[in-house]
């Protein structure tokens, strides 16, 4: 793909839906005191990301960075976060994949440290991921260039994988898309661990429930149904700025 470095204002809501969406999930408890998002910008190698430091509920539009694919920040001020080859490895490898969030969800954290049982389609939202949740086996930081690699490898053609012992990663084709993947991730993981805790044996969905699923779904309305709710949502609990132009 083509580096693009004539930035302009265009790129302002693709800023300010990055920071929403940062400030949104962690009013979810998907991100908490890390954890991080990035945004590509479309048809470059080239992604906004926010700081290193910063806290969640305080990014904004005008302090996240802009990096390129070797982890070096072309636009912005502060370091990016010690994972951003997760993101790098992941967008290098994914032209379909504009969006990444890596984050240390508790619930997908104990599916990794529970013997023979894996995250399953519970939910109708959740054929999202027929194709299955791979987990990665290092449960380290990934910091270094190879790990970042053997992270992407490992989700391949995935939307989502685990981390062992970890946390996990999920992929989207856009900012919008990631929040909304990130929402159904948890209440898919939240309804299984339900169903276990009842002592039950959970029943996913099979391949032909989910395939109707599929057959009738609208993803793009989806999407923006369920962004715009929380987008307003965020609004009137003061965690995002209302002169924010993030709608859908």
């Amino acid at each position: 793909m083509a580096t693009a470095l004539n930035l302009s204002n265009s790129h302002d809501q693709l800023r300010a839906r990055l920071a929403a969406a940062t400030r949104i999930l962690n009013m979810a408890g998907i991100l908490d005191y890390s954890g991080h998002i990035s945004a590509r910008i479309p048809g470059t190698d080239l992604f906004f990301i926010q700081t290193r430091s910063e806290s969640r509920e305080e990014v904004t539009p005008g302090s996240v960075v802009l990096c390129d694919l070797n982890c070096k920040v072309v636009e912005g001020k502060g370091k990016p976060p010690s994972e951003t080859v997760i993101h790098t490895e992941i967008l290098r490898s994914r032209p379909d994949v504009n969006s990444v969030i890596h984050c240390h969800m508790d619930l997908a954290i104990a599916f990794t440290m529970m013997k023979d049982v894996t995250i399953l389609p519970m939910r109708s939202r959740a054929s999202r991921w027929e194709d299955g949740i791979p987990m990665h086996p290092d449960p380290s930081h990934i910091k270094k260039l190879p790990q970042g690699q053997a992270l992407a490898k490992t989700l391949g053609s995935h939307n989502a994988a685990l981390m062992r012992g970890h946390g996990m990663v999920l992929a989207a084709e856009s900012v919008p898309a990631l929040l909304t993947d990130a929402i159904h991730f948890k209440e898919n993981a939240a309804a299984q661990m339900q169903v276990l805790s009842a002592g039950q044996t959970p029943t996913p969905l099979s391949a032909a429930e989910m395939a109707a699923v599929n057959a009738l779904d609208e993803r793009d309305h989806h999407i923006q149904k369920l962004w715009n709710y929380y987008v307003n949502k965020a609004k009137k609990s003061d965690v995002v700025p209302a002169n924010w132009d993030i709608d859908l």
